[in-house]
């Protein structure tokens, strides 16, 4: 259990998420993602040199990200402190703010910005030499596709796993579909009132078209409408599967940021110092191989105990749910209401940048809970290599 580290009220964003080849298609995601923080924390007043350190959080390889972390520092303002790259899949964001709140406990470090940044589009293609190939060919790697098409271990596909999971437990494809439908519903909710419950968090990016030219991206791009029935007449993915492509997410771009302190610096920061966000616990997991849905039930579980809670406990859920049946899977082995979490939103509906979609759903989730008055909240997700890892927080109120 940790016991100092704690997140503003307020203080991080998250940018609007832009689909697969969408408006942030070319933009360097690193540049963006530093720009966009720099942007925000000029509004709030911050100065970049609070911070001792950054944690960049980033995935997907972007020119000159050798040096990664430093650079990221350096573009938001932060001219002469350190910073690291962290890189695991979707459970990007969960392992940088787990890192940063582990310097903030240990007080190796006082403030940390934490930026998670990625563009899934137009990824990158590597090539190795191979001196022995025939004609000396090179090897060559698609650095997104091949990464959602091949697990090197388990030898499937992402969408694999999700089926082999479906199949073991009973998900059937109508209660894919429904749920598909119930988080397109919950999303809306956060587009209610002039997308009241999105503005609270949500940051626009600016978009640089030439040298007079800027336009500015301020609400998700992509959404895809979604109806009872357009999910019915859709097929399944993989031939007899329970996913269609209206039940699994989509990859997208984008970027958020949170700053991580202790609790007197928190106070100081929050645009409401009675409120804070304490980083409580910590969880990881790995399912058997090829069962990635799986994990995200082992891993809730360690970041509960070790919080000293049950499920019970728990205010606000929110999950990475790359397929319907993570959600259904968890729902079922933890005994909860699977219509009940992921309120507002979730990586199903809004797409998966990867780096930066938990911090995104970390951040909806402290947001969630300063409206109910305080409480309890786990996040937890699966990765790439059939991980997961989970978080809980405490929102004072």
């Amino acid at each position: 259990m940790l016991t100092k580290a704690f997140i503003p009220y307020k203080g991080y964003y998250s940018s609007p998420f832009s689909k697969w080849q969408g408006s942030l298609a070319n933009e360097h995601s690193i540049v963006l993602g530093s720009q966009t923080a720099k942007n925000w924390l000029g509004t709030k007043d911050i100065s970049p040199d609070i911070f001792d350190y950054l944690i960049l959080g980033a995935t997907v390889g972007q020119p000159h990200v050798f040096y990664g972390g430093p650079w990221a520092s350096a573009l938001i303002g932060a001219h002469n402190i350190p910073g690291c790259l962290v890189s695991q899949a979707c459970s990007t964001s969960t392992t940088v703010v787990f890192q940063a709140a582990m310097g903030i406990e240990t007080k190796i470090y006082k403030q940390v910005f934490t930026l998670m940044t990625d563009r899934c589009s137009n990824g990158p293609h590597t090539i190795w030499p191979n001196p022995k190939g025939p004609g000396g060919q090179v090897i060559s790697e698609n650095w997104v596709m091949d990464q959602f098409n091949n697990d090197p271990w388990a030898k499937n596909t992402m969408i694999q796993t999700a089926e082999n999971v479906a199949k073991e437990t009973g998900v059937t494809r109508e209660q894919c579909d429904e749920l598909a439908l119930r988080r397109y519903e919950q999303y809306m909710d956060g587009l209610a009132n002039d997308r009241e419950f999105q503005k609270k968090y949500m940051f626009p990016i600016s978009i640089r078209i030439s040298r007079k030219k800027t336009i500015q991206m301020d609400a998700d791009e992509g959404i895809m409408p979604t109806t009872r029935q357009g999910l019915e007449k859709l097929r399944p993915v993989l031939p007899d599967g329970s996913h269609t492509f209206g039940s699994q997410t989509h990859p997208a771009d984008g970027n958020c940021g949170l700053i991580v302190t202790s609790k007197g610096k928190a106070g100081e920061l929050s645009k409401d110092s009675s409120k804070d966000a304490q980083i409580v616990s910590y969880g990881f997991s790995r399912s058997k191989k090829g069962f990635m849905a799986m994990a995200v039930v082992p891993a809730a579980q360690m970041a509960l105990d070790k919080a000293g809670i049950s499920i019970t406990d728990v205010n606000v859920i929110k999950t990475h749910n790359p397929f319907a049946a993570n959600d259904i899977y968890l729902a079922n082995q933890m005994n909860i209401d699977v219509n009940t979490f992921n309120n507002f939103g979730s990586s199903l509906i809004f797409g998966h940048p990867q780096a930066p979609t938990a911090g995104r759903l970390i951040i909806e989730g402290i947001e969630e809970l300063a409206d109910k008055g305080g409480g309890y909240m786990l996040f937890t997700g699966c990765a790439a290599g059939d991980t997961g890892a989970a978080l809980v927080l405490k929102v004072g109120s």
